[in-house]
């Protein structure tokens, strides 16, 4: 497997248990197997970045696919709810996080590896306003093809730190790569937009009802 990581600086030894605790899929090495997000992540305004280049053995590994057809979004998300941090101000918002902690609960301990959506800001306020109720689980679904934001894939054990091998890196002009960056993200945000002007659809799942009808993961299927 070829991986890709955008970075500010060059990555030739990725470091155990570095990393933010606050990250989607907690402490971990992210990475993409497309190199054209990864240049996106790796540049910012005025600062050039850089792709590091990565060679990895799966064999032996053990890896989470949680956009795999054995999980839902809810499941990605009670991982998001598990290290990222919600503002739970509302009953509605408290009892949501329970239950798709309780309902669509993920194992990721014995998981060398995860795959999955990357909740950038706003992929992270899309999730937030369908625990608030305010959009549907099908309009969060749409909601998360904007864009096309791609999949990330997070190293997380030490024996999958042993099965990376750097093999270079790209040099990334962000005169060139920072605004594809922004317009995809404005690609989303303008879709959202129109999106959360639609009035309220009738017989769609939102939080209220998979809470109240006790919803689990093979009544969500769309």
């Amino acid at each position: 497997m070829i991986l890709y990581h955008g970075s500010n600086h060059i990555i030739d030894k990725p470091l155990y248990g570095a990393g933010k605790k606050y990250n989607d899929y907690g402490i971990g090495f992210y990475c993409t197997e497309n190199i054209e997000l990864a240049k996106e992540w790796s540049v910012s305004d005025n600062l050039d970045g850089y792709v590091n280049i990565y060679d990895m053995d799966t064999d032996g590994l053990s890896i989470l696919d949680i956009n795999g057809q054995n999980y839902t979004i809810i499941h990605w998300l009670n991982i998001l709810i598990n290290n990222r941090i919600f503002d739970s101000s509302t009953p509605l918002e408290r009892e949501a996080k329970r239950y798709i902690t309780q309902e669509f609960h993920v194992d990721t301990d014995n998981a060398d590896i995860i795959k999955g959506y990357r909740a950038d800001d706003s992929y992270f306020s899309y999730a937030k306003d369908f625990i608030s109720g305010i959009i549907s689980y099908e309009q969060l679904c749409k909601a998360l093809m904007l864009g096309n934001l791609g999949e990330q894939i997070c190293l997380k054990s030490k024996k999958a730190f042993e099965s990376i091998r750097f093999t270079g890196y790209q040099k990334v002009d962000y005169n060139e790569w920072y605004p594809k960056k922004m317009a995809r993200d404005m690609y989303a945000r303008n879709g959202y937009k129109a999106m959360e002007k639609e009035n309220y659809r009738k017989g769609e799942l939102y939080i209220t009802k998979i809470i109240d009808e006790e919803l689990k993961a093979d009544d969500l299927c769309i």
